[in-house]
């Protein structure tokens, strides 16, 4: 079994969010879902499962990066059957028209992780958002009226760069935001043949300068929730 998850088999549904901040698992768990029921603590990396409008569905936080999402990622799939891992997270705008809490689908992720350069012998490959998720994401959206932002997005090792306008770089391609997590979760879920989306909700500007408290980065965010959560 998982040396970093203690739930037993059944434990976790086959649908999960993945927050990256644990306390936002507990507060999506206590805010949204059902008789939510508590199948981890190591590392104090909480996971819940519970009902969502009568469907079963989990949540765990996964820290921060590329190797802390892809050790968990791929003992959810390995151990626990998961089969559609949905990372709900906060990021960084690159772009002047991506604003404060807008809500970002993230169709593909440039990487400067060094992880999948070990993984394919220096090769590049191009991890991408699964298809049906993301087309449903984009009809949810559309339905509750939720205004949504797709596209390339960076997944980065850094989050305090020595260069601060190296950014500029990755907008003058058409990146919309940076996060460190998306890249190693596509990654992992294609390897495994199963179903991974990213939904970012804009915490600050690289742009402006504005930002959210880490306080409204655990506890708000609603619109992205609701959003993944109908995906179940």
């Amino acid at each position: 079994m998982s040396i970093h998850i203690e739930a037993k088999k059944g434990d976790i549904a086959e649908t999960i969010l993945l927050p990256g901040d644990p306390v936002r698992a507990k507060w999506i768990a206590e805010t949204f879902f059902d008789n939510p029921v508590c199948f981890n603590k190591i590392r104090n990396m909480f996971g819940y499962t519970g009902n969502y409008k009568g469907k079963r569905v989990s949540v765990m936080g996964t820290g921060m990066g590329v190797p802390s999402i892809s050790i968990y990622a791929h003992e959810l799939i390995t151990e626990y059957d998961v089969k559609n891992l949905i990372r709900v997270g906060s990021a960084g705008s690159y772009q002047e028209h991506i604003k404060i809490r807008d809500i970002v689908l993230a169709m593909s992720a440039s990487s400067n992780s060094g992880a999948n350069e070990l993984r394919f012998g220096g090769a590049d490959y191009a991890p991408t958002a699964n298809f049906d998720l993301f087309h449903k994401a984009i009809e949810t959206a559309k339905r509750k009226h939720i205004p949504l932002k797709a596209g390339n997005v960076l997944t980065s090792d850094e989050f305090y760069e020595d260069n601060f306008e190296s950014y500029k770089k990755w907008s003058k391609f058409g990146v919309l935001c940076v996060e460190m997590e998306t890249a190693g979760l596509y990654t992992i879920a294609a390897k495994h043949q199963v179903n991974a989306l990213t939904i970012l909700t804009i915490s600050d500007s690289l742009v402006t300068g504005e930002r959210t408290s880490s306080k409204e980065r655990e506890t708000t965010f609603k619109d992205m929730i609701d959003i993944a959560l109908e995906l179940a």
